[in-house]
Formats: structure tokens, sequence, C-alpha cells
């Protein structure tokens, strides 16, 4: 799955940039609380943590929703049951919820 090695990919990256920020930081071991600087380094920190915490996420959906396949539910919505439609699944290939669901409107009707 293309989206799997992109994400992997990105993961990587990312775990790089932060390990790169770390070094940095260690390397001039400044107080981020009285150095101009610290609370820009500390947001870059915080926020490629952010990211990096993302592509976990969407690693692991993605991985369930091969599980899905595997069990022959994929591609059928949790919550209705219904198919999720080929348009959808394409934009978010680890869609466990047709959009109906997902924005509450088929509850809604019920």
């Amino acid at each position: 799955m293309a989206e799997h090695a992109d994400t992997s990919e990105r993961m990587a990256a990312l775990s790089r940039d932060f390990e790169a920020i770390v070094e940095a930081n260690a390397l001039v071991a400044v107080d981020d609380e009285h150095d101009p600087e610290g609370s820009s380094t500390a947001f870059e920190r915080a926020h490629v943590a952010a990211l990096l915490a993302q592509a976990r996420e969407h690693l692991a959906e993605l991985d369930l929703a091969v599980e899905r396949l595997a069990s022959g539910d994929y591609g059928r919505c949790e919550v209705c049951g219904e198919p999720i439609p080929a348009a959808r699944l394409e934009v978010r290939p680890a869609a466990t919820t047709c959009v109906g669901c997902a924005d509450g409107s088929t509850a809604r009707r019920r």
C-alpha cells in the first residue's frame, strides 16, 4: 500500500527532524526561560512531536484497514453497516464509516 510506505517515510523524516532539534538544543544547552530563541525551539520540538504522533496514529489506522481487508470487512461502515463509497475510500483508505455516519447525519435521520 503506497500510503503506508509514504507514512512510514514521513515518520522517518520527522524522527530525524526531532532528533536534530534535540541535538541542536543539547549542543547549545540553553535555558528556554531566559533565551529569546528558547520558546521557538520548544515550539518547534513540540510541533514535530505532534506531527510524528499523527503519523504514528495514521499508520496504525492503515494497519487496521489492512486487517479489515483480510477479514472481508473493509469498505463497510462500522456504524450503519452500509458500503463506504469508493470515492471516500480513495481519499481516506483507513475510513471506517460512511460520510453520513462520520458527520452524524445518519444518526439524526434515525
